[in-house]
């Protein structure tokens, strides 16, 4: 109920690598599901020593082409529901530069699967844990790509990890409802607001952001590297501005704990998603609970989100323009 299938990237990258001297990875994806393949660039980028790492959304990978894509860049795209045209059309790109592509997708047949090397089919709607199965599969891939390649002295830790980290989510998720229902209550009027994260979570401040805040609630917001804060976004800190602070349990802490420091300095109005709180470090092993913060800062803030949305009469799903112009 809380596990991915572990053996199923295995068996993939070994494949791939059986055809392909990879020196390359490229993660390509459009708004939220380019930002939930960051955490598996995130570590692959921290722990290789030989490979070249990088992220893309899928436009900028079709009409500004890296040039050393090719036969030996293992690309992973990604679209939830599979059809996204421009993650699509990268598929394409990727296979005439003769890339092997790994396309991860909730949608099984979907446009996305057509015509590439494997596919990854993740859940989504079981439970908050599912919600980030996406994320998890990606990981898991970053994962088996540098073990195969180079090795990685924690390797055992991250499978250990993903064992438990699935539930530690679910749990965490299901045990904010009423501190969300409160949030919600006092910021369902609200014209912005910010966000804020650090390492692996950096962009599950973007997608809340951007996706969760400006797509579906039509809400401003900014969002902002913990450390960045501090070269510009700072300056808007004191009592009338909204921030949110997703708070890791890992390597860059500190980074966040410096932020809190400063947003309780001047009396800012702002709210602490702490993955300490729920017990990471407890449920993964500490020498890798870094990897494993967007996980649980994802699982718990969709719980967040859904009660602002109740609290603002504005469903999730509500859109002015997507799904319903060509654009």
């Amino acid at each position: 109920m809380y596990e991915i299938d572990m053996n199923l990237p295995k068996e993939i990258v070994a494949d791939v690598l059986s055809k392909h001297d990879i020196d390359s990875v490229a993660f390509v994806g459009c708004g939220a599901s380019m930002s939930e393949l960051y955490p598996a660039k995130y570590f692959l980028a921290n722990n290789t020593h030989k490979l070249n790492v990088q992220i893309f959304t899928a436009n900028e990978f079709n009409y500004d082409t890296p040039s050393w894509l090719g036969p030996n860049t293992f690309v992973i795209t990604c679209s939830l529901g599979g059809s996204t045209p421009e993650t699509v059309e990268a598929n394409k790109t990727a296979k005439a530069a003769g890339a092997p592509v790994v396309a991860i997708t909730h949608a099984a047949g979907s446009a996305l699967t057509k015509g590439v090397d494997h596919v990854i089919v993740h859940g989504f709607e079981a439970n908050y844990a599912a919600k980030t199965e996406k994320m998890g599969y990606a990981i898991a891939v970053a994962l088996e790509i540098l073990q195969q390649t180079e090795g990685y002295e924690h390797y055992d830790e991250m499978l250990e990890g993903f064992a438990h980290v699935f539930e530690c989510a679910e749990n965490a998720a299901q045990s904010v409802g009423k501190d969300a229902e409160a949030w919600a209550q006092a910021h369902k009027d609200d014209d912005c607001i910010h966000f804020l994260a650090s390492g692996a979570s950096e962009k599950v401040a973007y997608s809340t952001s951007l996706f969760l805040m400006m797509e579906m609630q039509w809400i401003n917001s900014g969002n902002f590297n913990s450390g960045e804060y501090f070269h510009g976004p700072f300056e808007l800190t004191d009592d009338k501005h909204n921030f949110v602070l997703f708070m890791a349990d890992g390597a860059t802490r500190s980074m966040d704990a410096r932020a809190l420091t400063f947003l309780q300095r001047f009396d800012a109005r702002y709210l602490v998603i702490d993955a300490k709180d729920f017990g990471l470090s407890g449920c993964v092993p500490a020498s890798v609970a870094t990897y494993f913060n967007p996980i649980v800062h994802t699982a718990v803030m969709r719980v967040y989100a859904e009660h602002l949305a109740d609290a603002r009469q504005h469903p999730l799903t509500k859109r002015r323009y997507m799904w319903k112009l060509t654009y």
